[in-house]
């Protein structure tokens, strides 16, 4: 294969990482906040429900960008070992 397409796939597997790392950092921060809220009865009903929504969200989005990225590696190895 080109090392055209393998800078393509390192450039995806690497964008993959920093989608997913920041999916479990968002993860991690909303944990924290919501086990610093606990204790106060209305903010800590609020806190959960407002991180579960935003942890929803978040995963859609990053499904949906981890899938637009296999796609564009697709297309570009489709591109890529047709000209060969």
């Amino acid at each position: 294969m080109p090392s055209n397409y393998r800078d393509i796939q390192t450039a995806v597997r690497v964008e993959k990482f920093r989608i997913w790392f920041a999916w479990v950092s968002g993860g991690v921060i909303m944990f924290l906040i919501a086990n610093a809220t606990r204790n106060v009865a209305i903010v800590s009903v609020i806190t959960q429900t407002l991180l579960v929504v935003l942890g929803i969200l978040s995963t859609i989005a990053a499904v949906t960008m981890t899938n637009r990225l296999n796609r564009k590696a697709a297309d570009a190895r489709k591109a890529i070992l047709d000209d060969v």
